[in-house]
């Protein structure tokens, strides 16, 4: 769908039902009631902070319906949701039934762009889509482009499009909810960097989460970025119905081939967006340009600069642009050294995916893992560990879990198992991890599962753990 003039009269009367109060929920209804609409939010939650957000609607002249997201709102032609709510939602059944259109906040954002709107660089995956969008917008601001990262992180995306700052082009990291609820989503570009089994709960199969991320590569213009590491993202290429000459690109931490992008004696090189890919590589950045140099996170670099090049910046934008770039909290942190051992926060590690690149980064290794699983199964991960890990800490809700994996795969691996669930078992599992350290190991709080049992987001765990190893450090000074 190409960009259009968002008009009232589009909107004026139309009775819209938005799905769930937060982040995606208010912005939505406000700005459709500013173009006319008839919004009516609806909300299963009817706590004091719902009932404060409902008030300030409210006011607007914005219905709100609190502890009944289920029933769909008479006169509803069009239902506008968050992306966490899941489709199996009796609401969403109901507006099967009916004929009515569910649009996630993405899609609504997609629709409402103008004329000569910014086109999208998109990314999605399992691992890694903050840091590589984030990583794409920094080579865009080098190359001199007005751009921003949004979507999941950063500007919203009803922001980007409805507000009065002009870009270039947008660098949109999408997940795979916002993926299903964004049927007519065209991006510029796109990349899902990896696919691994998470979020199944919401998506009811593998298969399922794997068709929602592929709808990024659905009427793609110039490139199609997947992991030559996972050919289930090549399949996902090949499978797409992209716009005629879309090209298929490939990055990989080897060698790359033609049409891709690689790693040849620590320096990323091009040898997709030159002139004869045949014979020839474009020298984009060096290994040290990217911080830190984990093998996932060249991985994202490499990403970056595919989408970048596919808009066709220059190679010294993208070597700029790495260079500035600096990685958000919480991801392969590097906290401090203390007696010789290195404390490293990876809480973004939420999934047994992250947690496979970030244990990968490091030997030998006292791990620190444990929360809520997400139906995730631990095997694999503890089998391709074992030979690095000194010991483990095991904290959270699903801790057992893990402990049964490591007293199949890595039954050697000493073990302490905190039984509580409490915010400070970090401390205690520092000090823990700190006991089977030696000097020249690394304690690594990489998860493998959300946090949601222990602290309010991933966030607030990595910021238990530095604190609790400074705390450390400041003892031993």
């Amino acid at each position: 769908m190409g960009s259009r003039e968002v008009s009232n009269q589009d909107w004026q009367g139309k009775h819209v039902t938005v799905a769930g109060l937060g982040v995606s929920g208010i912005p939505a209804a406000k700005v459709l009631h500013g173009l006319g609409a008839v919004v009516t939010v609806v909300n299963d939650g009817d706590d004091e902070r719902s009932r404060t957000q409902a008030a300030e609607l409210e006011a607007q002249g914005i219905a709100v319906r609190l502890g009944d997201g289920a029933t769909l709102p008479e006169s509803t032609e069009l239902i506008v949701t968050a992306p966490g709510w899941q489709p199996d939602k009796p609401l969403f059944t109901a507006a099967a039934e009916a004929g009515v259109p569910v649009w996630g906040d993405v899609e609504l954002a997609w629709r409402l762009r103008g004329p000569g709107a910014a086109p999208w660089l998109a990314v999605t995956g399992t691992n890694g889509k903050t840091t590589t969008v984030r990583m794409l917008a920094s080579i865009l601001r080098a190359a001199g482009l007005r751009t921003a990262a949004v979507g999941n992180i950063g500007v919203s995306l009803l922001d980007a499009v409805l507000g009065d700052e002009e870009y270039d082009v947008l660098a949109v990291e999408l997940s795979s909810y916002q993926l299903h609820w964004a049927p007519s989503l065209r991006a510029h570009s796109a990349a899902v960097l990896n696919l691994a089994p998470d979020h199944l709960d919401w998506h009811g199969s593998m298969a399922a989460y794997v068709a929602d991320k592929g709808r990024v590569y659905e009427g793609n213009r110039v490139a199609c970025v997947y992991n030559a590491a996972d050919p289930a993202t090549e399949d996902l290429v090949r499978e797409a119905d992209v716009e005629e000459g879309c090209r298929a690109i490939g990055f990989t931490l080897n060698t790359p081939g033609p049409s891709q992008l690689g790693v040849v004696d620590g320096i990323l090189v091009d040898r997709a967006f030159v002139a004869n890919r045949q014979k020839q590589a474009q020298e984009l950045a060096e290994v040290k340009d990217i911080d830190p140099p984990a093998p996932h996170n060249i991985a994202n670099a490499l990403a970056a600069a595919a989408l970048a090049r596919a808009f066709g910046v220059e190679p010294a934008a993208v070597r700029d642009g790495l260079r500035s770039f600096r990685p958000d909290p919480h991801r392969i942190e590097h906290v401090a050294f203390v007696d010789g051992v290195a404390y490293v926060d990876d809480s973004k590690a939420t999934n047994t995916h992250a947690a496979e690149a970030s244990l990968a980064s490091y030997d030998p290794i006292v791990w620190i893992a444990g929360g809520l699983a997400k139906g995730a199964t631990f095997d694999e991960l503890v089998t391709g560990a074992a030979g690095r890990l000194r010991g483990v800490v095991l904290i959270g809700r699903d801790r057992e879990l893990i402990r049964e994996a490591l007293t199949r795969h890595a039954p050697e691996v000493p073990v302490v198992d905190l039984d509580r669930t409490d915010t400070g078992a970090m401390s205690e599992a520092v000090r823990e991890a700190a006991r089977l350290a030696r000097p020249g190991d690394t304690v690594l709080m990489a998860p493998a599962c959300a946090s949601m049992d222990m602290f309010v987001n991933y966030n607030k765990r990595g910021e238990a753990f530095a604190d609790a190893v400074r705390a450390l450090a400041a003892e031993s000074a």
